[in-house]
Parts: structure tokens; C-alpha cells; sequence
């Protein structure tokens, strides 16, 4: 499933970049090839273009092969043990869209990315790493620890219930995708299930032995439904989490608990305003996980960006104003 991944890289002089070394350990797995792509996003002031010295085409290429030779370097130690790796460079902003662009036009079937430790308004501010889960019609692979995969315990939530317009199809693609990260690393395969039974009626808010009965009755048939995704899944008992409580809270506390690397999870997209007001479970857990976060999407989602690069960004000098 996983064949041709691409790690936007932001900082080429930064000490770790774990996204790169987990996205090098995925491809030497998975026998995937791996592409190092740079933004370049910042800005050109048009006061400076007058000077001497200083033409467009002249400054777009000294960017450019800085950008290049960054990557260059980052590229040849995964060459040495044996990987396919290319390098590249556009000109394109916002850094999501154009990294959206670009796995585009390779063909890449995953994105692999740091992710921030904590999001404050991110449907107003617009993280790369929120809007990259948000946008993208291929999965994407959100890099938190530093810590490098070593036979991991892989956490895939599914919704036997297909609440929040999810398919069954979905919840296959999140079972496909985490079984075959798990085998490529010689980890082992979770697969949590969080329900909320219905709202009991009044009647028996202090009837506790029908209260115990109707949580029992929504307990065994979430289990019914959960073991009725499985039944054609090599999955024992002891990997098989069904837990009573909302997704957001449930998902990150199984992670904790088993141990797991990477939890993976599907989403689906949403209106602007029921993005801003709702979120979904994936933008709900990604600031309670510990671990990385793999999102899948429905299968036949088109990129929800312009297909052409904006090229260079231009900004006037506050002073020439």
C-alpha cells in the first residue's frame, strides 16, 4: 500500500529530525522509495530586486541550490544503507498546499511530518500539520517522538458503528494500514474500539439493576460489531480493546496503556464551519497522544487544492510605503 513516501523538511540544519529517520526506517521496511521535499515559502521583498546584483532569477536560483544542497546532504547517509531517495525544491506557500502539490504530482501514497506539540485555534491559525491531517486525500503520518520504531505496538481505532459519516471501508483501510506497518516492522497489530451507549431514559436513572442490564445489552452488542469487523482478521483477544467512553479520551489512554508507537486512525472531511465548531476524533486526539499519529482518509478523496504552484511570494518593504 505504501510504496512512495515524501518528508517535507523545513530546517536542514536541525540536529534530529525524526520524521526523516522514521520515514527512512518505513521505506527500508516497506522497500518504498522516499523523497526530501522543501518549501520555499518566505517571502521576496520587491525593494531588492532593483539593486544590482540582485535579479529574480539570479535570487530564485541561489535559494534554490542552498535548498538543494541542504537536502543533498540530508539525502546521501540513506543512500549509503541502500534507499531510493530524491530531492526537491519549489517555489509554492502556503508550505501545505505545496507539499500537498508535490506528493501529488509524484504519485506518493503517504506524507510523512513533524507534528507540534500543541494547537491553539488551528482552524483560524492554520498549522501545516493540522491542515495536512485536514486536507490531504492520502494518508498522512505525524511525527511526534523522537524515539525510532523497534518491533512497536501499532493501535488502529475503528468505528464498527460508522458514526460521523465513516464507512466500513474505512474502518478497512485503518486496518490494512496499520497490519502492514506492524509486519513490515515486526511489531504487533492493537485494535481499539470506543463506544458510548444511548442516553438512558429517566426512568431508570435510580433503577441500578436495569441500569446495569441496558449498559450490559450496549456493551455486547458493541462487542458483536466489533468482533464482526475482525472475523476475517488473525487478531488475538488480548489485542482486541473495547472500551466504554468517548474516542478522544478512550484512544489516547489504550495508547498509554499498551505501550503503542503509532495509533492510527481515520477521518473525514468536514464543513468549514463544522471543522471550527466540532472537529472530528483524529484533530481531538492529536494533542493527547504520546505517540505518532497516522491518518487514513476514505478512499477516492480528491486533494482539495489547486493542482499549479503559486511560485515566489511577494512582499513590499514596509519602509517603501
Amino acid at each position: 500500500m505504501f510504496r512512495s513516501l515524501i518528508v517535507p523538511v523545513r530546517d536542514f540544519s536541525a540536529r534530529t529530525l525524526p520524521s526523516i529517520d522514521k520515514a527512512a526506517q518505513l521505506a527500508q521496511a516497506l522497500q518504498a522509495k522516499l523523497e526530501l521535499f522543501h518549501d520555499l515559502d518566505d517571502p521576496i521583498l520587491i525593494d531588492t530586486l532593483g539593486r544590482p546584483g540582485y535579479s529574480l532569477r539570479s535570487l530564485k536560483a541561489a535559494t534554490r541550490r542552498v535548498a538543494i544542497d541542504g537536502l543533498e546532504r540530508l539525502a546521501m547517509p540513506l543512500r549509503a544503507r541502500g534507499l531510493t531517495v530524491s530531492t526537491a525544491v519549489a517555489w509554492d506557500y502556503p508550505a501545505y498546499q505545496a507539499i500537498l502539490r508535490r506528493a501529488a504530482a509524484i504519485k506518493a501514497d503517504l506524507i510523512v511530518a513533524p507534528r507540534r506539540d500543541r494547537h491553539r485555534l488551528p482552524a483560524i491559525l492554520g498549522y501545516t500539520d493540522w491542515e495536512l491531517l485536514r486536507l490531504s486525500p492520502i494518508p498522512v503520518l505525524l511525527v511526534k517522538t523522537s524515539n525510532p520504531y523497534n518491533r512497536p505496538t501499532v493501535l488502529a481505532a475503528i468505528d464498527p458503528t460508522h458514526a460521523h459519516a465513516k464507512s466500513s471501508a474505512l474502518d478497512e483501510r485503518i486496518l490494512d494500514c496499520g497490519g502492514q506497518v506492524a509486519r513490515a516492522l515486526r511489531g504487533a497489530l492493537h485494535v481499539i474500539h470506543a463506544y458510548m451507549p444511548l442516553p438512558l431514559p429517566p426512568a431508570v436513572t435510580f433503577d441500578i439493576k436495569r441500569r446495569q442490564a441496558l449498559l450490559a445489552d450496549a456493551e455486547d452488542e458493541s462487542r458483536q460489531r466489533f468482533n464482526n469487523v475482525l472475523k476475517k482478521r488473525t487478531i488475538p483477544a488480548a489485542r482486541r480493546h473495547l472500551i466504554r467512553g468517548l474516542p478522544a479520551a478512550a484512544i489516547p489512554a489504550t495508547a498509554r496503556k499498551t505501550g503503542s508507537a503509532l495509533v492510527v486512525i481515520g477521518a473525514v472531511s468536514r464543513s468549514a464551519l463544522a471543522r471550527l465548531f466540532i472537529g472530528n476524533t483524529a484533530e481531538s486526539v492529536m494533542d493527547e497522544l504520546r505517540c505518532d499519529l497516522l491518518v487514513v482518509k476514505p478512499g477516492r478523496l480528491a486533494a482539495r487544492v489547486a493542482r499549479a504552484r503559486r511560485g515566489p511570494q511577494f512582499i513590499s518593504s514596509p519602509l517603501a510605503l
